[in-house]
């Protein structure tokens, strides 16, 4: 629960609202994560949020996280610059299990800033990239200054992962697919039976991604989310994220479809 202190390396500007920054600890501690988890953050006394680790797994001496201001706390974090000490607690949380996906194709279905979440995911499995099968990221955002990692969505795609983009709406300059995530999976020709899934984003995207998944046969237990919740402690005891029996900070955020599905559906839970 004690905070330790972070200075901010590096800041970029993704998007009108959402930044990414690269942080290092001030005592020169590695910081060990694993694909899917995330840390509690905070600047100065403007409240302490969970966000997802977007960094390279591979690189435990650098924190990186993108951020989208959406209050007070995230805008503090978004405005810190260079030289900056913020306070973070962590990692916390479970993973995506890329060891376990070994063999497999494995499909990454993103919306909007959910493709931070995933980016470890995809670094880590393109670090072993001879042994999956075919890698496909369907990534969605609202329009194309909303979508995040331009140039990496290239190089990914030029280290063999299928890179299908997809925004809501756009102007006659945008020549990509227009429409919500779930029309990429026909358009990826998803072979379900040897398929993983890893999703991430809003929580109504990822019931109909899934459902599009399940109708080319993946299997349920194949499919993971991870899910967003008001994480305050981040070990499972003040309660705030509870998610029908579980706790996301404790359990999650990543899981199995089939053991969320029986609450997903239920609104405000």
């Amino acid at each position: 629960m004690v905070p330790e202190p972070f200075e901010v390396l590096r800041r970029r500007q993704d998007t009108r609202d959402t930044w990414t920054l690269w942080l290092k600890s001030c005592d020169g501690r590695a910081v060990s994560f694993q694909p899917g988890q995330f840390m509690m953050i905070s600047a100065g006394c403007a409240g302490e949020v969970p966000i997802s680790i977007s960094g390279d797994p591979d690189e435990p001496e650098l924190l990186v996280h993108t951020v989208r201001a959406v209050g007070l706390a995230t805008e503090a974090l978004c405005s810190a610059k260079p030289g900056r000490i913020l306070a973070g607690r962590g990692p916390f949380g479970g993973s995506w299990p890329v060891a376990e996906l070994e063999g497999m194709d494995v499909v990454l279905a993103a919306g909007g800033i959910g493709l931070a979440p995933l980016r470890p995911a995809i670094v880590a499995l393109l670090a072993r990239r001879e042994h999956y099968g075919r890698l496909v990221l369907l990534y969605g955002g609202r329009a194309p200054d909303q979508l995040l990692y331009g140039e990496e969505l290239e190089a990914w795609a030029a280290r063999r992962m299928e890179v299908h983009i997809t925004v809501d709406s756009a102007g006659p300059e945008w020549l990509g697919h227009v429409g919500v995530v779930t029309r990429l999976i026909a358009r990826a020709k998803v072979d379900g039976p040897a398929t993983a899934a890893l999703t991430c984003g809003p929580e109504v995207m990822m019931r109909f991604t899934v459902a599009g998944l399940r109708d080319t046969g993946v299997d349920p237990d194949q499919i993971y989310v991870s899910m967003e919740r008001n994480m305050q402690c981040g070990i499972g005891h003040c309660g705030h994220c509870q998610f029908g029996p579980s706790l996301v900070c404790r359990d999650g955020p990543v899981y199995r479809w089939s053991e969320v599905e029986p609450w997903i559906g239920i609104r405000e839970l």
